[in-house]
């Protein structure tokens, strides 16, 4: 297992990704849906932006709060409702590296046994915070995937 200052690092290497996966992208690009049925690309980039915070809120309640709950979204309620494609991807982009960096700066404090601490998600149960956190670091790769995927359509 990966000590917290190597997962930290990983955690913060994630918006590098994100914008070198987006780069050069015009804003037709950003807009289209090539593969059917799927979000377009700066869908895929809001998506990020808006459930980063979430994920970031779940470990700090985590790290001060005991057992607290965490609740679930719906990424395709906010997807829906939250005007996706009237977004900026330099505004999108920035929230997921101000949060990432925020939340890292507040990691960097914390022994290695806080990763141990708990928090009660409404649909999955105990989470510990290193879950948590390896989470949040997945997720950037997970839809970088798709985002590559769609550059290949266009």
């Amino acid at each position: 297992m990966a000590t917290l200052p190597e997962m930290i690092e990983t955690y913060l290497a994630g918006p590098k990704v994100l914008r070198q996966a987006v780069r050069g992208l015009t804003r037709e690009q950003l807009l289209a849906r090539p593969v059917a049925g799927k979000w377009s690309t700066l869908e895929v980039v809001c998506h990020l932006a808006d459930f980063e915070p979430i994920l970031a809120d779940r470990m700090k309640r985590v790290i001060a709060e005991d057992q607290p709950q965490l609740l679930g979204a719906s990424e395709v309620k906010f997807a829906a409702a939250l005007a996706y494609h009237q977004r900026d991807l330099e505004e999108e982009l920035a929230i997921v590296d101000n949060t990432r960096r925020q939340l890292a700066r507040i990691l960097r404090t914390l022994p290695a046994e806080a990763l141990q601490r708990v928090g009660i998600h409404n649909e999955r149960g105990p989470l510990t915070l290193e879950r948590l956190l390896a989470n949040a670091t997945n997720h950037i790769p997970h839809h970088v995937k798709f985002v590559e995927e769609k550059r290949k359509a266009l």
